[in-house]
């Protein structure tokens, strides 16, 4: 399955009782498929999954499926730190037509590197779908080290890794260690390495930045794709400082604020996360306004041949 270069970790947009805005979600979807998303991961981080009961999470997978009406690959967040929780709701996923699951590492257990791979191996045979591993050690408190996806990448549906260490000579290793033969592809979980591992070989992003600058981010990587390195550098640059603001507060909160700015409403989110502060918008108003007159010179460019 190809899932592109450009993956995005959707938000779940809640109405002001905390319930999930369905309607909301269902516009979502279709503005993320129309403006630079090559596959939906639903259900993961950025989803505020920690949040949702097992019974929100398995619907929001069979809404996402059901709008997205194949148009692009829906990959369904099911990992846990209970392995066999993990089975259960990869299970419900495969019931409700995902075509991929997102697993990731154990948090909070911290099991060594033996568990590791015995955690992500004992879900992978229990499923016909392929598998995205998902490292990202801010959050879990353990690292998959490179053996280990290596290793894995060995298991025939484990197809991709989502690499959140922020560790490009990790990504480096894995993609230098990996048979080709195995089809596995690394794609960064950091919107700000997204050109540097694919100039060293990785697929590609899953990305919460997308929401926001899906297109300016295809252009980014089709520039790279045609050799106008100058120009890839170029929005590159520019990209930065607004990565960055969407992450100087606990995701998803700045990209839920971003996303209002496009018309959608996503502001609310679910305790322990916090709405931003009137000064925390501003700064990043600042941020996005700069930006956009950024990218005026280079949206006028296009590069597809």
């Amino acid at each position: 399955m190809n899932l592109g270069r450009i993956g995005t970790a959707m938000i779940t947009p809640f109405k002001e009782d905390g319930t999930i805005n369905y309607p909301e979600l269902e516009r979502i979807i279709n503005y993320l498929i129309d403006n630079g998303t090559d596959c939906i991961v639903a259900c993961g981080t950025t989803s505020e999954n920690p949040t949702m009961s097992t019974e929100e999470k398995i619907e929001v997978v069979r809404f996402t499926v059901e709008k997205v009406a194949g148009r692009v690959p829906v990959i369904a967040g099911t990992g846990d730190n209970e392995t066999a929780y993990s089975i259960a709701m990869t299970h419900k996923a495969e019931e409700n037509g995902a075509d991929g699951i997102m697993l990731v590492a154990p948090y909070y257990n911290k099991p060594n590197q033996r568990g590791i791979f015995a955690h992500f191996e004992t879900i992978a045979k229990e499923t016909s779908l392929p598998v995205m591993l998902y490292n990202v050690p801010g959050r879990t408190g353990i690292n998959v080290a490179y053996e280990t996806s290596v290793a894995l990448s060995k298991i025939p549906n484990i197809s991709w890794i989502k690499e959140a260490s922020g560790n490009l000579d990790q990504m480096g290793d894995i993609i230098e260690n990996v048979d080709s033969e195995d089809d596995f592809f690394v794609y960064s979980g950091d919107d700000g390495l997204t050109l540097p591992l694919l100039a060293i070989g990785g697929a590609g992003i899953i990305s919460v930045a997308a929401h926001v600058v899906g297109n300016d981010m295809q252009l980014m990587i089709k520039a790279f794709e045609e050799g106008n390195h100058e120009l890839a550098a170029k929005i590159h640059r520019a990209l930065l400082p607004l990565v960055r603001a969407l992450f100087a507060q606990p995701n998803p909160s700045p990209v839920k604020y971003a996303m209002t700015k496009l018309g959608f409403d996503t502001l609310n989110v679910r305790l322990p996360m916090m709405e931003m502060t009137d000064e925390e918008k501003e700064n990043f108003d600042r941020i996005w306004d700069t930006y956009q007159e950024k990218a005026k010179s280079f949206r006028k460019i296009s590069t597809f041949s």
